[in-house]
């Protein structure tokens, strides 16, 4: 059934997932039912324990390094120097700071009441070699511009270290306030070498919570940090249940598995309707935090062409996607970031919905509809396109189907390539895609991380660019943006790269992106975090 036609009555709704929810639910956690129902059981008994899910496992918690480690169990360890709240850096694990005059050096004042899970002191030695870890990785972390600016970290006592830069860098502090890779293992964590590229001894951070009970692929248990410095977790644990499919996810929390379900993509906006719809639940939508959106190869296949890409732009029906596909829960984009996001506020045409404006574009192209088929083509050969996902993605699953139709109705034929988030990732970091989902990163990473990333072969933003003409100048302005200290030249310089982006239709911006969660009436405090895979547990209670 198209996603566009879903309607949900209960009856019909139940049906399709009871027959789809078994295989892979069961796989993931009816195959130890009874040890988990024994362990929910003297787990809650001990305390409340909210139960959410994930659909990949959280992985090895290394606070340096990224994928397979999920960032919102990083975050729930680890803690950064400030934090990043309403729109302000304001401090964290370091009390406050100062700049030298050149802009080259900060110098930050710890907090001296703070402990690692394990008991271990946090100080300026600890944080100096946690630095220094990132920095010794330093190639892998290159798509974050702070890490090449980072020239040392020196202590100047037991509660103060001075980090010293190469050039001034104006997006310093909102950087250190990401959840990776500048965030803190204790000393027990560190693996004899040192070098945190390897595989940790063990998560120890000084967040709200610990990891204590784990199994690979089926469950991660965080319970309260006895030693947390801060306000301490409503909570006693954070159970974290593996559930790759959506549907599933959908039947565990009705037949009162879960508590509580989470984020962008963990379920289809059909099912969160269905389930606001129901009355039986809490629901909720975060403001915009990020930009949905599609990355073109410029360096591959009919995309080259620089009229293909625009005929994608203009024979997509976004708000047809924003009425019947989000119900009206994202708010349509036409440029990669909002205008209010900093520096963002860049005058651009819109590609408005135009088919016949598509269709033109293509024929100049030399792709022509021959008569009978379904396809156009060009010098024999039909013009076929593949667009990549993430088959965990709901949301990006059901975009895809309808750019998928969109298209067919001017002549192209989209072939949709699922993939589980390894496999998704690869295609990101070689380039074999044409095109590719590839969500801007979001408060408060944009616009200066994300196009930062541009730059590293490792992104898809890199390798979707890779064709352009004046990539080598697009790749200088953004550094240049990065390192200016003067307000004007740096606008002048966003207006440029943004400007060059979108009219070289490089990428397909869909929506402003919003987080949606669903939660049993007995969960209390659940507020949306301040960055997209941001989730506030702590706060959250259950009655």
């Amino acid at each position: 059934m198209s996603i566009l036609s879903k309607r949900f009555l209960k009856s019909s709704y139940l049906l399709v997932i009871l027959l789809a929810a078994p295989l892979l639910y069961t796989a993931c956690s009816s195959s130890t039912s009874d040890s988990a129902a024994e362990h929910r059981t003297s787990s809650e008994a001990g305390g409340k324990t909210i139960r959410f899910s994930s659909a990949n496992d959280i992985g090895p918690l290394n606070p340096h390094m990224y994928a397979p480690n999920q960032m919102f169990a990083q975050n729930m360890v680890y803690e950064s120097l400030v934090k990043y709240v309403d729109g302000k850096v304001v401090p964290h694990l370091a009390e406050k700071w100062e700049v030298s005059s050149d802009g080259k050096e900060y110098t930050f004042f710890l907090r001296k009441d703070v402990k690692f899970s394990d008991g271990s002191v946090f100080n300026a030695d600890i944080v100096v070699k946690n630095i220094h870890a990132v920095l010794a990785n330093k190639q892998r972390h290159s798509w974050l511009e702070l890490v090449n600016q980072i020239n040392d970290a020196a202590k100047v006592d037991d509660y103060t270290v001075k980090i010293i830069l190469n050039n001034p860098y104006y997006p310093m502090l909102q950087e250190l306030a990401l959840i990776r890779p500048i965030r803190f293992l204790g000393e027990a964590g560190f693996p004899e070498s040192g070098n945190t590229s390897e595989e940790i001894k063990a998560p120890i951070g000084t967040g709200p919570w610990v990891l204590t009970d784990y199994k690979i692929n089926e469950y991660a248990e965080f319970s309260k940090n006895e030693n947390y410095w801060g306000a301490k977790p409503k909570a006693d644990k954070i159970r974290v249940a593996v559930i790759p499919d959506g549907e599933s996810r959908v039947l565990a929390f009705e037949n009162n598995e879960l508590d509580v379900i989470y984020g962008d993509g963990s379920i289809s906006l059909d099912s969160f309707k269905y389930l606001k719809e129901s009355g039986k639940y809490e629901t909720a939508i975060s403001d915009p935090l990020f930009t949905k959106s599609i990355a073109m190869n410029s360096n591959k296949g009919p995309l080259k062409d620089i009229n293909v890409r625009k005929a994608v732009e203009y024979a997509f029906n976004k708000k047809s996607v924003i009425d019947n596909v989000f119900y009206g829960t994202d708010r349509l984009a036409d440029t990669l970031f909002p205008a209010n996001f900093p520096y963002s506020n860049v005058k651009l045409t819109p590609y408005t919905y135009d088919v016949s404006k598509a269709e033109k574009l293509l024929n100049d192209a030399g792709w022509m509809l021959p008569a009978k088929k379904e396809f156009r083509e060009k010098d024999g050969k039909a013009l076929e396109l593949e667009l990549s996902f993430d088959s965990a993605n709901n949301v990006h699953k059901a975009i895809a189907e309808v750019l998928q139709g969109d298209l067919r109705k001017i002549g192209i034929n989209v072939k949709l390539i699922g993939e589980e988030s390894q496999l998704f990732g690869q295609r990101q970091t070689n380039g074999n895609f044409d095109m590719i989902f590839s969500d801007t990163f979001g408060i408060p990473y944009d616009p200066h991380a994300m196009v930062s990333s541009m730059r590293v072969p490792s992104h898809a933003d890199y390798q979707a660019q890779a064709g352009l003409p004046m990539k080598k100048e697009l790749d200088q302005k953004i550094e240049e943006a990065l390192l200016s200290t003067d307000e004007n030249t740096r606008q002048q310089l966003y207006n440029y790269i943004l400007t060059t982006l979108h009219e070289q239709a490089v990428y397909l911006p869909i929506s402003y992106g919003t987080n949606l969660t669903v939660y049993h009436k007995n969960i209390k405090g659940l507020e949306f975090g301040q960055m997209n895979s941001e989730i506030p547990f702590e706060k959250m209670d259950k009655e």
